[in-house]
């Protein structure tokens, strides 16, 4: 007899959205966790950071109330006040996975849990838990860059931005991905000087180029600084500030003097010391390669999430975590999420959503397709609220309509996107949203207006 019927290594929202399901299917089911509920997102990732990014958004938006002559004293301007609000929105969450943890009976173990036999983990060294199932949820951490190691002062990873309670009044982004441009982002708006450096030639190098070039503009705009196809060597502390060397495409070195340095070149697996190689666990490059289900090659042992080769996304660690449960309790789930049917969400102002293929991995692949975009400034509701920068391009297959993927920058872009995803997942064609009834105004118009751009009628073009 086993202590349980799923034992879930980690709590982040792979886990605990595993445990949960795993619940309400009737497995009797426990997850160990080494530190708070929630793991990564919950308390130093994707909620907190949202958190700041609406408090940033709240002052930056300052600018507008002095335009209708209304004078702003920020003398008692206080960042910590800021930092709490993301601690408290953080803390709530977690408080609320635990509730959730009692309320379907989860058991929660904390330790530190190593896998030691395919139906066994040992927590800290010395309790042994046993399981029919297990699904490791371990999750993922800053990645260092080799002379650019965090120590919480000068070099600063994603988790020690989050707990700044001071802000720089110069600040070096190593890395031009979601995460180091959503802290751009908040940091500029509360008056820090920026310079984002990217060894690539475009920021954020997975999404559109098109839909990037309308955020780039816009930070500029803003007064921030980006250094494309640029790496960086080294730095130097005296005197309080950092000199940091810099490399240009061409080899030419220059020096940039700030007061800090974030970090956010990805993100590396918590799979080391955890019993893989022990039990034969098959990894790449430190991720759990998986088959249907998420199943490892180990019959019984599923893992989710960061570790394995999936964009590191809190919903695809999610998801998995549903479809591994579901496979465990014999239902019949999804085999895999199919990547041309995850969302990308980046939190910056415009904000950019997307889903698919970009045009330049349509066009490596031979993949022939034609594309729709419209303006958010044809829109009246975006228009209205001052939020008309910004775009929809929908890619599609010429012959056949299908839907093949879809790039958005501008207001509410993270959340417009999904109606676009539903009728690509559904399989329906542009007409069916270029001929259904938009309330207006609603920024959800620029969609249909798009699809019936793909149709050739776009009304307000």
């Amino acid at each position: 007899m086993f202590d349980y019927d799923l034992l879930i290594l980690g709590s982040g929202p792979g886990g605990y959205v595993a445990a949960i399901r795993a619940a309400q299917l009737g497995l009797k089911t426990v997850i160990i966790e080494k530190d708070k509920l929630g793991g990564v997102c919950l308390n130093v990732g994707c909620i907190p950071s949202k958190a700041l990014i609406h408090q940033a958004e709240i002052f930056h938006a300052g600018t507008d109330l002095q335009s209708m002559g209304i004078q702003l004293d920020q003398s008692k301007f206080d960042y910590v006040n800021v930092f709490n609000k993301s601690r408290l929105a953080a803390t709530r969450l977690s408080k609320g996975v635990e509730f959730l943890m009692k309320k379907n009976q989860i058991d929660v173990i904390s330790g530190t849990g190593v896998l030691t036999n395919p139906n066994q983990v040992t927590v800290n060294g010395e309790r042994n838990i046993t399981a029919k199932n297990i699904i490791i949820a371990t999750g993922s951490r800053p990645r260092i860059l080799p002379g650019f190691e965090f120590d919480g002062s000068h070099v600063l990873s994603s988790t020690d931005a989050l707990m700044l309670q001071k802000l720089p009044a110069k600040l070096l982004i190593i890395g031009s991905g979601a995460i180091g441009l959503e802290f751009a982002h908040i940091f500029n708006a509360f008056g820090v000087s920026i310079t984002v450096v990217e060894v690539m030639d475009q920021i954020l190098p997975i999404e559109d180029a098109e839909t990037v070039a309308v955020l780039r503009k816009s930070f500029e705009r803003r007064g921030m600084t980006f250094l494309t196809s640029t790496k960086a060597l080294k730095y130097e502390s005296s005197s309080g500030k950092l000199t940091v060397t810099l490399e240009a495409a061409d080899k030419t070195t220059s020096t940039l003097e700030v007061d800090q340095i974030l970090v956010a070149v990805g993100r590396t697996t918590n799979t080391e010391s955890i019993g893989l190689e022990t039990l034969g666990i098959k990894t790449e490059r430190g991720f759990v390669m998986v088959t249907d289900y998420f199943q490892t090659t180990i019959p019984g042992i599923y893992a989710i999430g960061d570790i394995v080769p999936l964009p590191q996304l809190a919903h695809v660690a999610s998801k998995a975590g549903e479809i591994a449960v579901e496979h465990i309790a014999g239902l019949k789930p999804e085999t895999h999420i199919r990547p041309d049917l995850i969302p990308s969400a980046v939190y910056t102002e415009p904000q950019i959503g997307s889903f698919g293929p970009t045009e330049a991995k349509l066009q490596q692949s031979g993949r022939t397709y034609a594309k729709a975009t419209f303006p958010f400034r044809g829109v009246g509701k975006a228009v209205a609220v001052e939020q008309s920068e910004g775009l929809v391009k929908v890619l599609y297959d010429p012959k056949t309509k299908e839907i093949l993927a879809a790039h958005l920058v501008g207001s509410e872009a993270t959340e417009v996107v999904h109606e676009i995803l539903l009728a690509k997942k559904t399989e329906l064609l542009p007409e069916d949203i270029a001929s259904m009834m938009h309330a207006h105004p609603t920024l959800s118009e620029v969609v249909m207006e798009t699809m019936r751009a793909v149709e050739g009628w776009a009304i307000h073009a």
